[in-house]
């Protein structure tokens, strides 16, 4: 990373975020005592990157009218204000991962997709019918907060700030609310279709998040959305080979692959949905 610029804490920089994310220009922000810092990751891209640190000193709109709309307005400043969703999930995780380590199977059974309880030396393990039926439909989501490890816990949490960071900045955070939501709840049910209850994590989510931006930004080039092909390469490729007799053996068999697929495909038909909505304004 290459120091470019320092603004004043109070500075509102949302406006100037939202552009370079529209022009693909990888860059950070990081605190300074009373300033906010501005860093480039690819030094072949500092010119243009003046460009438009120049006119939005003047004042100057930096998105054309077809271009993303603003991102939602949020607390905090810095990442915080510009993806306070992504953030507050990723806040939710960790809180959800706490809680388990200090109160265990409690915690897991209240938030896995049906209720379950042990009985004797056996597992009662009850029906989604019957859990909507007593309301706790809390239940199609929950799951999807649940991390058995830190390794887990970290990589998703990762997925899910790159992927969903860019879809609450330039397309909203009602935007992202609604995909994480579907999402979740998709997987979630394509992971207990197969006769399994003790799943959970992100991962469906994140590769939901994976095919909406990465068809965004096929579709929709001028978005602002970008994923690198080695990325998506990869991703598709762990998922392929989580589902081999291969994965067991190096301690990768206990996946949640239908999840991770049924959010795949969820994410990429609501990012067609959306691309399509975008080339048609």
């Amino acid at each position: 990373m290459h120091k470019v610029l320092m603004i004043p804490r109070e500075t509102d920089t949302r406006a100037l975020r939202q552009a370079l994310w529209a022009q693909r220009i990888g860059h950070r922000f990081s605190e300074e005592g009373d300033a906010q810092v501005l860093w480039l990751a690819d030094p072949r891209q500092h010119a243009q990157m003046m460009q438009l640190i120049e006119r939005w000193q003047r004042g100057e709109p930096l998105l054309r009218d077809d271009d993303p709309p603003r991102a939602s307005a949020g607390w905090g400043r810095g990442a915080l204000a510009e993806a306070p969703l992504t953030a507050g999930i990723i806040g939710l995780c960790l809180m959800v991962f706490a809680l388990m380590a200090l109160f265990g199977d409690r915690v897991i059974a209240w938030l896995t997709i049906v209720p379950v309880s042990v009985v004797g030396n056996g597992l009662n393990v009850g029906t989604l019918t019957g859990a909507l039926g007593d309301g706790q439909f809390w239940r199609l989501l929950s799951p999807a907060f649940l991390h058995f490890g830190w390794m887990h816990l970290i990589f998703n949490m990762l997925w899910l700030w790159y992927f969903g960071r860019q879809i609450e900045s330039l397309h909203g955070s009602a935007r992202l609310a609604w995909v994480v939501a579907i999402s979740a709840a998709g997987s979630n049910l394509a992971q207990y279709v197969t006769g399994t209850v003790l799943f959970g994590g992100m991962s469906g989510v994140d590769y939901a998040l994976l095919g909406y931006v990465w068809l965004m930004s096929r579709r929709v080039p001028q978005s602002g959305f970008f994923v690198p092909t080695m990325l998506v390469v990869f991703m598709l490729g762990w998922m392929v080979f989580t589902m081999t007799d291969f994965a067991a053996p190096v301690g990768f068999g206990n996946v949640a692959n239908e999840a991770h697929l049924g959010g795949l495909l969820l994410g990429l038909a609501i990012g067609w949905l959306a691309s399509r909505r975008a080339k048609s304004h």
